[in-house]
């Protein structure tokens, strides 16, 4: 199998954010909320779910800022004072397994090559079977539910 690698979002982008009321939130499309259940609420920078009363940041994330025709942008979670993940190396993050995810292969360049929609449980296998190709140099998983981006599982 085709090591693999899976970073946090850095938190230093998102630490000024908590500062602004919800006003200036508003105006640049942003929103806080409380989470008010233990699953639903998935961070990208802790690569783990907020707990009930948590604050987090909803936000338009650019996960996918290639030239070309699939760069792509969507909402992600940031919990406030989150502390970025450890990198995983061949092993997902335990919130990707309890989701229906759509995993996306693409190039060095961006182009997506392969695309599958499975439930977590089946995601093991999924990676392996889209890395098997040697084109591929990063996979992004997305909540298949509700399209968002939950993280890039990049080629050792």
């Amino acid at each position: 199998m085709t090591s693999y690698r899976i970073d946090g979002l850095a938190p230093d982008a998102f630490a000024p954010l908590f500062a602004l009321d919800d006003h200036q939130l508003r105006a640049h499309g942003m929103r806080r909320v409380v989470a008010d259940n233990p699953t639903g609420y998935p961070c990208r920078v802790s690569l783990s779910e907020a707990e009930p009363g948590e604050t987090l940041m909803l936000l338009t994330y650019e996960h996918h800022a290639c030239d070309g025709p699939y760069r792509a942008s969507g909402p992600i979670y940031v919990r406030e004072n989150a502390a970025r993940a450890a990198h995983l190396d061949n092993q997902l993050p335990a919130m990707l397994r309890t989701r229906h995810l759509s995993l996306r292969a693409y190039d060095s360049d961006g182009w997506m090559l392969a695309a599958r929609a499975l439930d977590g449980s089946e995601a093991d296998a999924a990676l392996a079977e889209l890395f098997a190709d040697a084109r591929v140099a990063q996979i992004h998983a997305h909540n298949a539910r509700y399209g968002c981006f939950l993280c890039s599982v990049a080629r050792a």
